[in-house]
């Protein structure tokens, strides 16, 4: 057993004055870890941003991929017949077109008239056979940015539109 004479009560104001330096000890670790991580993550981009300002007065382009992706969304969706072997079905289809950069933005959501009759146009070609298998339905989105990138091309020169995305596919 504990002889009495070993038991000894602290303090209490030596105990509070001991957490109290723990406390800041720790509080002085986090902020001095805090101002390096801070420092590391705000000087490596000055490095990138002189490199594309150089890049940008040099007179060459940007490399697309560098935009940001952006969304533009088709303001309805597009309701169809197609026909099938034993019976026409109706087709819902919800689009976004991704874009990169704002300049490609503007471009798609100036000419979005053009594209929704492009969308239209390739949309009603296809069959119900083939938007009932998941290799139709990609084949029906890879033809709409085959045909949205040429009818802007022809427009504009640039091709504006990276990907045609299906949001939302109903065939009753």
């Amino acid at each position: 057993m504990a002889d009495d004479s070993e038991l000894t009560l602290q303090d209490p104001a030596a105990a509070r004055k001991k957490k109290m330096v723990i406390m800041a000890a720790i509080l002085l670790v986090l902020l001095i870890g805090g101002g390096v991580a801070t420092w590391l993550l705000l000087s490596g981009g000055d490095e990138a941003a002189k490199a594309q300002t150089s890049a940008q007065a040099d007179g060459q382009p940007q490399d697309p991929a560098s935009q940001p992706a952006l969304y533009v969304g088709m303001p309805r969706p597009f309701v169809f017949n197609v026909t099938g072997h034993s019976r026409d079905r109706l087709v819902q289809i919800k689009v976004q077109l991704m874009v990169r950069g704002a300049k490609d933005e503007a471009l798609a959501k100036q000419h979005v008239p053009l594209i929704e009759g492009t969308l239209l146009r390739v949309f009603s070609a296809a069959s119900a056979e083939q938007l009932v298998t998941f290799e139709g339905k990609e084949k029906l989105r890879n033809d709409s940015l085959e045909e949205c990138r040429r009818v802007l091309k022809d427009l504009t020169s640039s091709p504006v539109i990276e990907q045609v995305l299906f949001t939302g596919f109903v065939m009753q």
